[in-house]
């Protein structure tokens, strides 16, 4: 923790006492007006050693340069053809005006810009770029390329990041993170949750991600409780080309990629494809994974309109390695995993998850004016599949199914193997309408889904009789969700902009019956109004904001298990927000001060509700207070760094914890008092340290800190997660070839010092022979392990 304050602090208070040397200029197009919004960078040897953005006017001041030379300037902007210029760097000051040209035949992808922050927005955000993601994608899943962006913390069933994985961003799990695809809803529609599992390397067609902490701006799909991460795959390529991945690590984990793009055909149109395939044994045992996925696009563009067709499909078996690691074990045997040990003898060797999706999306945006734009998607999403699982000892009474009599003996239970499937299909349209001139920016957009789901199970081996492929239980899930939103963005001054946005959302429930209990039938309804506001100031390379968002979230699936009775209450958010930053061509730093203050926030207590079933119930108040600090520098030619660490408060100011008591029957209440939240540590930070000893050759070290984690919200020290302080290193070298693109070795090493830590669990405790009684259940993470690779790109 020491080395990674020691980072944090010296990069924030950089002071580059020895800058010597000013480049300033402006961006125009051919028409000479002004390009707002372009990103300037300063190349030296393939290295990128300063950047900035251009102003209002298209200006721009880059500071720092310690040497004479040359240099390469490139000029960036998402609806401008890229361009370099060669610069000489001879004196004290330098000037040097950049004239690019529009592409004629491109319009940004709108959907894209409906929900994301723009850079004026008052809102905490971080943009991840397509290089970065390139840089590190190297087999694990999409949260692990978000574990160094600030308030991340990240965790994997089965331990080496492939397969089954979480994120948390201040605290929240997934549950309360929109995610949007393409500004396509992606949040399963019933639990809520985000599983990247079966979307296998989609940080392969990606091109930018947006996350957003806090309620952030409106958006479609479930209310953002903690963060929003927002994903675009809608890159244009004008030019044909392929690359070919291919890298293979410890526990024989393999990732095999081709792309292909055909550039601009005839003018007007473009394809786009990926087919991959992940696979790995997974550091628990037999946790292993297989994952395929294929992305096609293809698009027609024109000077004002752009048609686009998408078509992501992935297909994954994992063994399963949810139940996690028994706390008696995590010494003896840290890599135990209990999933098909009902079987006697050898593990069952199909206890596997198996699930296929594949998403259908169409893209509409035209532009009637330079100030009027129009954009709206349609989409379909079609799920299918089930997990498998080998139960012992199960009871006839409890699948519908009457004792067998063989003889004189009635039997009443016997082993069995079962598939519990879910067939589902989400889909909808979404829309956004675009008004912009100098002063304003407004846009009114929405969109509406429905989701059908199909529960079922089926029996397909049983040790004593039963029916074949017995099917004991059919429950079907209706779900309608509509939302409207108006966002308006207003430079009062040069330096002051003001933003408000307004939402109103609509949900309608419908589920006839659970598994456990398939009599409750619920059909509830949600009208919600989400308002936002703040203001903006800029001065000198600051800027700063305060802002206030409110949103509102419907339950999930398993909450209204809580019977007739006991049905729960929507949760609320007043999410308060300050920030401040600092940006220079050559360092920046920032800080956001955030209090988000819950009404109603759903928790685990471990209370059992009038159906027999554990469900979370709604506590009155609850609230994180904290502030995140990030930083980052070029310090030299051959060297920069970034860090960032959040430090934060997860209070919830009065519960009750529910025991089990087996002594005497029923539950024993305890009420608790100013606790944390569960899974919310008070301090997460990581730092990269990025080196180029020679030409081509990048070396780069990452650092990882995360706090103490409570397992439940009781802040019972023997029910946590200890802190871990975990580093890893990556290297990356490009061939010169003047026969291809490029062509880059790469290895990754992960957890490099080997330490044993455990980023996720869960617990449970009870009174026994009048004791308490707690079970503690790990996820682990691997020790030392890498991954090696070679990236061709033509």
């Amino acid at each position: 923790m020491k080395q990674l304050l020691g980072t944090t602090i010296a990069i924030i208070m950089a002071f580059f006492s020895n800058a010597q040397y000013t480049i300033t200029g402006k961006v125009t197009e051919q028409n000479k007006q002004p390009v707002e919004a372009a990103t300037i960078s300063i190349e030296k040897n393939g290295a990128t050693i300063a950047n900035t953005i251009t102003t209002d006017d298209g200006s721009f001041t880059i500071k720092g340069i310690t040497r004479q030379g040359g240099y390469l300037l490139r000029v960036e902007h998402i609806s401008m053809q890229q361009k370099a210029v060669t610069i000489s760097i001879k004196e004290k000051l330098t000037e040097t005006n950049v004239e690019v040209h529009t592409f004629a035949y491109y319009l940004a992808p709108l959907e894209l810009k409906s929900l994301r922050a723009a850079d004026k927005a008052p809102f905490a955000k971080t943009n991840v770029g397509k290089d970065y993601i390139a840089q590190n994608n190297v087999g694990q899943d999409l949260p692990f390329l978000l574990n160094q962006t600030p308030s991340v913390v990240v965790n994997s069933d089965a331990g080496n990041g492939i397969g089954y994985t979480g994120i948390r961003i201040r605290g929240s799990d997934a549950t309360r993170i929109n995610v949007t695809l393409n500004g396509i809803p992606y949040n399963d529609a019933e639990s809520q949750g985000t599983y990247f599992v079966d979307l296998p390397d989609i940080a392969s067609s990606v091109n930018s991600i947006q996350v957003q902490r806090g309620i952030g701006t409106s958006s479609n799909g479930a209310g953002a409780f903690g963060a929003s991460i927002n994903l675009s795959t809608n890159e244009f390529n004008d030019k044909p080309g392929g690359e070919i991945n291919n890298s293979y690590g410890s526990f024989n984990s393999w990732k095999n990629t081709v792309k292909v793009a055909s550039g601009l055909i005839n003018g007007h149109f473009t394809v786009d494809a990926r087919v991959s395939r992940i696979s790995s044994d997974g550091y628990i045992d037999r946790a292993a994974t297989d994952l395929k996925s294929l992305y096609f696009s293809t698009a027609y563009v024109s000077e004002k309109t752009t048609l686009r067709f998408n078509f992501i499909s992935g297909k994954e078996k994992t063994y399963q390695a949810w139940n996690g690691v028994p706390q008696d074990s995590l010494i003896p045997n840290r890599t135990f995993n209990s999933s098909g040990t009902g079987k006697p003898g050898e593990p069952y060797n199909n206890e596997t998850d198996n699930y296929t999706q594949d998403h259908y999306q169409l893209f509409f945006n035209h532009s009637f004016t330079s100030r009027l734009s129009f954009n709206t998607g349609l989409f379909l999403s079609k799920g299918n599949g089930y997990y498998e699982q080998y139960k012992a000892a199960q009871s006839y009474t409890d699948y519908g199914l009457p004792n067998p009599i063989f003889g004189t003996d009635t039997l009443t239970s016997t082993d069995l193997v079962r598939q519990l499937w879910l067939d589902n299909n989400y889909y909808g349209q979404i829309f956004s309408l675009q008004y912009k001139t100098k002063a304003d920016k407004a846009t009114l957009g929405g969109g509406w889904t429905r989701y059908e789901g199909n529960h079922f199970g089926k029996i397909i081996w049983a040790e004593n009789e039963a029916p074949k492929d017995f099917e004991y239980y059919r429950l079907n899930a209706l779900k309608t969700d509509y939302n409207l939103y108006a966002k308006w963005q207003r430079t009062i001054t040069h330096n002051v902009d003001v933003y408000a946005d307004l939402q109103f959302r609509h949900v309608d429930y419908n589920m006839n019956g659970f598994k456990e209990n398939p009599t409750i039938v619920v059909n509830r309804q949600f009208d919600f109004v989400n308002p936002k506001a703040g203001v903006t100031w800029n001065y000198k390379g600051y800027q700063a904001f305060i802002s206030y968002a409110l949103g509102n979230k419907e339950p999930n699936r398993d909450d209204f298990e809580a019977g007739k009775t006991q049905q729960p209450k929507h949760e609320t958010l007043h999410d308060f927000e300050a920030g401040i930053e600092k940006k220079h061509s050559r360092f920046s730093w920032g800080a956001t001060a955030y209090y988000m203050l819950y009404k109603n926030q759903l928790i685990l207590t471990g209370q059992i509700n009038d159906v027999g079933a554990y469900t979370r119930v709604n506590v009155p108040n609850s609230y994180r207070a904290g502030i995140e600090l990030q930083g980052k520098a070029s310090i030299t030619n051959w060297f920069n760094a970034a860090a960032n660490l959040t430090f934060s408060q997860n209070k919830i100011k009065a519960s009750d914890e529910y025991l089990d008591d087996y002594d005497n029957g029923g539950q024993v209440k305890i009420n608790h008092s100013n606790t944390d939240i569960s899974f919310s540590p008070s301090v997460i930070g990581g730092a990269t340290l990025s080196f180029i000893p020679v030409k081509n050759l990048e070396i780069s070290l990452l650092e990882k800190y995360v706090g103490r984690q409570y397992l439940d919200n009781t802040q019972d020290k023997t029910r946590s997660l200890n802190s871990y302080f975990v580093q890893d290193a990556r290297a990356s070298y490009k061939v010169p070839n003047k026969l291809i693109d490029q062509l880059t070795f790469f290895v990754a090493a992960y957890n490099i010092f080997d330490k044993k830590y455990e980023p996720n669990g869960y617990t449970f405790s009870y009174i026994y022979g009048g004791q308490k009684t707690t079970e503690n259940f790990y996820f682990p993470m691997a020790g030392r392990n890498f991954m090696t690779g070679v990236n061709l790109r033509f």
